[in-house]
């Protein structure tokens, strides 16, 4: 309604829907980068804030359709902080409560959604004067935002602090006895007795019957210490081309692109095959937040009795289950209203249900198995690709709203994908063990 109000044709609504995340998939591996390199991930949140603050006021003013579009791209730009946060939550958090953290971030992120619509309920009715800016229904959310990212920046300044620095990786790679320190190979056995010479040419040989540096970066992939050390820590993307961050991103990518490709489609099949108006759909999407709030909390409790693996497979099991069904039933709806109903609901439900376990397990998945020093560039690339996704996914579903099954069975095939690729590369889905994470 603000568009139209502003004279804007109804496809703008989509390129002002995309702005937001075309600038945040751009910013994000830009500001994770920043705080993997400085460290200073509350500098990297106090600039991302200016931004959302900039954009938000720019939302207020909206003087013209292409004004507002720009407001969603500069605010989007600010959205690409949450690489370096999901970055600074990994480097806080240990591995046993990575899922635990991470759903609580998530749930927290679903607790806005729900809320934030709330406020709709006093803000349509404000209309007054600031300075030259008039206040109505339409601007009263751009200006109300604006001081709540104000209020966010003293939150930061005065409540946030960065993780202490790490000790210097030199120091750690000396060793606790120098050579000259050794002198015995049979340095731990008591009372022993040896000719020194004996000792020496056993020493000696050792050395040479070392066999060459290497170390285990993950999951059995092996590389040179000395080459790839240097080689990852001056091009991160090397260490993202591997077999199970590409089964990961491609996770991020079918959980994003249907989930957006089915918000897309609920709204129009509920109101041609139920009859729903504005009341109907704002009850089902409060619903399902709800229930996807639920979800986050049921992942933070099995997480410690089930690992990420596990998690991830039996998101990916409902989420196939749901695909199924909304071919078997919604692609060409029949039956009385009841019936009807029902097909939806159950639909709609097992879909939500699975989201929780896919989006929190491969986060965490994800983060386990890349690097620690560059979680900020790792989950922007993260975050890139889900934004990708939730550009494509409505983009695809608004165009074949009236052929379902082409659209749900994409979908599905898009899973079936991402399911294989899960199970063949099961194995490699694990954490590694503590020394290589900690030399990675």
């Amino acid at each position: 309604m603000y568009l139209q109000s502003l004279d804007a044709q109804p496809f703008f609504l989509g390129l002002v829907l995309s702005a937001f995340s075309l600038t945040e998939l751009l910013s994000g591996p830009i500001f994770g980068y920043w705080s993997d390199s400085t460290g200073k991930t509350k500098n990297v949140i106090l600039l991302s804030n200016c931004f959302e603050i900039a954009g938000n006021f720019m939302y207020f003013v909206g003087i013209s359709k292409w004004f507002l579009l720009g407001s969603r791209l500069v605010a989007g730009v600010g959205a690409g902080a949450g690489a370096s946060i999901f970055g600074y939550l990994t480097r806080c958090s240990s591995s046993r409560d990575r899922i635990p953290v991470f759903a609580m971030a998530m749930a927290c992120r679903q607790a806005g959604l729900l809320i934030g619509p709330a406020f709709n309920v006093f803000l349509r009715y404000c209309t007054f004067q600031i300075g030259p800016f008039h206040v109505d229904k339409f601007t009263a959310p751009g200006i109300f935002m604006c001081a709540l990212w104000a209020l966010m920046q003293f939150v930061v300044i005065f409540m946030f602090y960065d993780l202490p620095p790490n000790p210097s990786p030199q120091h750690e790679r000396e060793p606790l006895l120098k050579q000259t320190d050794i002198q015995s190979p049979l340095y731990g056995a008591i009372n022993c007795v040896q000719d020194p010479s004996s000792n020496q040419d056993d020493f000696t040989s050792m050395e040479d019957s070392s066999p060459p540096s290497t170390l285990p970066i993950t999951n059995n992939h092996i590389c040179s210490q000395s080459a790839e050390l240097n080689e990852f820590t001056k091009k991160p993307m090397i260490g993202l081309v591997r077999e199970e961050v590409v089964v990961l991103l491609t996770a991020q990518f079918v959980t994003f692109f249907n989930q957006t490709a089915l918000e897309t489609l609920v709204t129009p099949l509920a109101q041609t095959y139920l009859g729903f108006e504005d009341l109907q759909n704002s009850l089902l999407y409060f619903f399902c937040g709800i229930e996807m709030l639920i979800g986050f909390l049921v992942v933070r409790i099995l997480s410690r009795c089930c690992s990420d693996r596990i998690l991830l497979v039996f998101g990916l099991c409902i989420c196939n289950i749901s695909c199924i069904w909304c071919l078997l039933f919604l692609a060409k709806p029949t039956g009385t209203y009841g019936f009807l109903l029902a097909e939806f609901v159950i639909g709609v439900f097992l879909q939500v249900l699975g989201l929780p376990f896919v989006s929190v397990s491969q986060v965490s998945l994800f983060s386990k198995v890349t690097a620690e020093k560059t979680q900020g560039f790792n989950h922007g690339l993260r975050r890139s690709v889900g934004g990708v996704a939730t550009i494509l996914g409505p983009l695809w579903a608004a165009g074949l709203t009236q052929n379902l099954y082409i659209m749900l069975g994409t979908m599905m095939g898009l899973l079936l994908l991402c399911s294989v690729m899960v199970i063949v590369s099961y194995k490699y889905l694990v954490e590694p063990p503590a020394s290589e994470d900690q030399s990675s």
